[in-house]
Parts: structure tokens; C-alpha cells; sequence
């Protein structure tokens, strides 16, 4: 990300104004005005920063005339310009908002004192403050922001209930630590879920939305913004993406095994024999496979620091080491192995001749679920110890640059 000139904070500017900025030419001017009015209002030592991303329309001039300072963000994206911003911000805490005038820049007050209070991130709440008519699209206002908030509360356990405000406020220093990297809309997201997974401390106040200025569409995309937001959340969230359904579909294929080792189980007018027991084996071997990749996942983002490290399932891969995984790994081919010599014996009492397919695959399939189930741990205890060997290795000149 490129921006046009470098920047040194400077400590008697308490409060920075980031606007993104597309052709906001009809609007733009009234926000920083308002921006610079509030700052007299109240006092408040500050700045406005327009993080122009390529306007053609000379947004930039207007912007410059009204008292902002303009840097230019070359990568495209809302996040990609909110980033350059905040980057260039110069104060101690940085407020952003839209810069089509839809936001009560002039409510900032709040967003500061909370600030002044020692809250890392201030979100604003634009169902509790107010939406007038024509602000907000229906599908937004009744489907696609209280859904996307709900997941994000469900998901990450946060206690924002308007995910995707874009008027929020925060410590520069504390969300510059998130190293966030997200280009699109899908950075409001981000904010909110690493903010709450790193244990900022997170609250809400009420914010009034308004119709916006301009005459031309916004830059929103409704389905695609909205499924770029909940793909984002569920990639952070290996937990209900993977270790969730992992469990529950192996706890569904144990069962049903459990339940046809006997034999054919009646319901109704339907018999439930070896068939329905082998796709309950695809089921259990379906849902180990998707809990590794729950492991998996979640190692790397921590050795990449997408996620911050502990939580239930890191110390558990703590705990886990390679001896263990790969002893784990030969019990369980051992049982494979076990059923397997049995089901031999059941067809060596047979002379070698025709078995009953429905008492032999009764030990065959969960013998081979076994197996297969083993082989899997052996190597993915392997392949666990060596990402665990690379974040031990980060780890350690972490330490000693320290």
C-alpha cells in the first residue's frame, strides 16, 4: 500500500477523523466541515484525514479546500483505503466514518469519551441510535445486518450488536497491533473479530443513520459484500466451520454403527442393515478428516497470527505430542486389525466358501473405519508436530529479538 508522503505523529492531536474516499465529491466537503465544527464545539484537538482511493471526480480538492489532508491510497478496496488512513492518522485515536454523509459526524462526542475512558474499540450502534427512512435497505435492515451480527456474537462470542457500523472509533495503537489485511468491506469485519479475539476491550454507543448525499449507486454490493463478510467470519472461526460439524458427523456415524452391530434395525416399513452402516462409516471417517483440518487450521492461523495463541483448542494441541498422536494412531489400527482377523475367522468357519455379506461387513466396516481412521492420526501427528515446529521456531526469535 503506497501512500503519498510520511508521517510523524504528532502528540497534540488527540483525534483523527479517517474518511475513505471514491468520487465523493458531492458530499465530501460537508463531512469535513462537519468534522472540523465538532472539533471546535467541544474542544477537541484533531484532524480529518480523507484516504482518497483514485477519485476522478476532484473530491480531493474539495476535500483539501475544506481543511482535510488528503493521502493517496493506491490498492483498491474499502479496507485497502481505511488502512492507508489510519496509517497516516497523527492522532492518538482515530474515528472512521463514511464520507457520503450518512453518519452524525457531528455525535462524535461520544466515541471520544468512551475513548478518554480507556476503551480500545468504540462501535457505534445504528439500531439503538436510530436509522431514518431511506437510510438503509429493507434486506440490510431486517436480514442481512442483524443476521451477519448475530454470527459474529454466535461465532466469536462478541458483544457488538451492529457489526458493520461504519462509524466506529479506536486506540491507533491497538488496532495497528491487529495487523489487519483485509482490501474489501469484509474489514469491518475483521476489526470487530480480532478485536474481540486479541481481548480489546469493546463497547457500544448509539449513532443515527441518514439518507446519503449522493446522486449516483454506492459502492456496496449487497449479496456480494454481504457473503465476502460471512465467508470471512467463518474462515476465523475453525471451531463452527470445522470442529463443530467434524464432531457431530462422527458422533452421527458411531451411533448408527453402534446401533446395526447387532443387526438389521426395523423402523416402520424400512429395514436399516450394512448399507445405512457403511454410509454411518463414511460419516465418522468424514468427520475425522474435517476435525484434523479443524487442527490444522487452527495452528496455522496462530503461527501466522491471524489468531491470537491459546484458547481450549490450542492447549489441547499443546498437550498432543507427536508420541501420543502416533500411539493413537496404532490403537486404532490395532482395533482395525483385530476386527479384520476376526471377520477372517468368521469366513475360515465357512471353509472360505460364501460368508453372509451381512455378518461378515457387520465387522468388516468398522474394522476398515478403524484402519483408515489410524493411518490418518500417524500422519497427521507428523504433519501437526511439524507446524508446531514452525511456530515453535517464530517463537523463539521472537524471544530473542526481544
Amino acid at each position: 500500500m503506497k501512500i503519498n508522503m510520511a508521517v510523524e505523529p504528532l502528540d497534540d492531536i488527540e483525534v483523527s477523523i479517517v474518511m475513505p474516499c471514491l468520487n465523493e465529491v458531492e458530499t465530501v466537503g460537508l463531512c469535513v466541515k462537519k468534522a472540523t465544527d465538532t472539533f471546535d464545539r467541544y474542544g477537541i484537538s484533531g484532524e480529518v484525514v480523507i484516504a482518497d482511493n483514485g477519485s476522478a471526480d476532484g473530491s480531493q480538492l474539495v476535500a483539501e479546500r475544506c481543511g482535510a489532508r488528503v493521502v493517496h491510497v493506491e490498492k483498491k478496496g474499502y479496507g485497502s483505503a481505511l488502512s492507508g488512513g489510519i496509517q497516516a492518522a497523527r492522532g492518538r485515536y482515530v474515528i472512521m466514518c463514511d464520507a457520503d454523509d450518512s453518519y452524525d459526524i457531528e455525535g462524535l462526542y461520544p466515541f471520544v469519551c468512551e475513548l478518554r475512558n480507556g476503551v480500545d474499540l468504540v462501535m457505534g450502534n445504528r439500531f439503538e441510535g436510530g436509522i431514518r427512512e431511506g437510510a438503509m435497505p429493507f434486506l440490510h435492515r431486517y436480514l442481512g445486518n442483524p443476521v451477519l451480527s448475530f454470527m459474529g456474537r454466535l461465532l466469536f462470542k462478541s458483544p457488538v450488536g451492529d457489526f458493520h457500523c461504519g462509524m466506529r472509533g479506536f486506540s491507533k495503537s491497538s488496532i495497528e497491533g491487529l495487523r489487519l489485511n483485509t482490501c474489501g468491506m469484509e474489514f469491518a469485519s475483521e476489526m470487530v473479530v480480532k478485536a474481540t479475539m486479541h481481548g480489546l476491550s469493546v463497547t457500544e454507543v448509539p449513532t443515527q443513520l441518514f439518507p446519503d448525499g449522493r446522486s449516483r449507486p454506492p459502492h456496496l454490493r449487497r449479496w456480494r459484500d454481504g457473503w465476502r463478510h460471512l465467508t470471512f467470519m467463518l474462515l476465523f472461526s475453525p471451531r463452527w466451520l470445522f470442529f463443530y460439524p467434524g464432531l457431530i458427523l462422527m458422533a452421527v456415524g458411531a451411533l448408527l454403527c453402534a446401533w446395526l452391530f447387532q443387526g438389521p434395525r426395523h423402523i416402520g416399513g424400512i429395514t436399516l442393515d450394512i448399507h445405512t452402516m457403511l454410509y454411518a462409516a463414511g460419516f465418522f471417517i468424514t468427520g475425522f478428516q474435517v476435525l484434523v483440518f479443524a487442527l490444522f487450521t487452527k495452528l496455522y492461523a496462530v503461527s501466522q497470527g491471524l489468531h491470537p495463541p491459546g484458547g481450549s483448542v490450542a492447549r489441547g494441541m499443546r498437550r498432543l505430542s507427536l508420541e501420543k498422536g502416533v500411539g493413537l494412531g496404532l490403537a486404532l489400527i490395532f482395533l482395525g486389525v483385530m476386527g479384520s482377523v476376526y471377520a477372517v475367522l468368521l469366513w475360515k468357519g465357512t471353509g472360505f466358501n460364501d460368508l453372509d455379506a451381512s455378518q461378515g461387513l457387520r465387522w468388516v466396516i468398522p474394522s476398515v473405519t478403524f484402519v483408515v481412521c489410524g493411518v490418518q492420526t500417524v500422519f497427521s501427528s507428523f504433519f501437526l508436530s511439524i507446524l508446531q515446529l514452525k511456530q515453535s521456531a517464530a517463537r523463539t526469535v521472537e524471544e530473542g529479538g526481544r
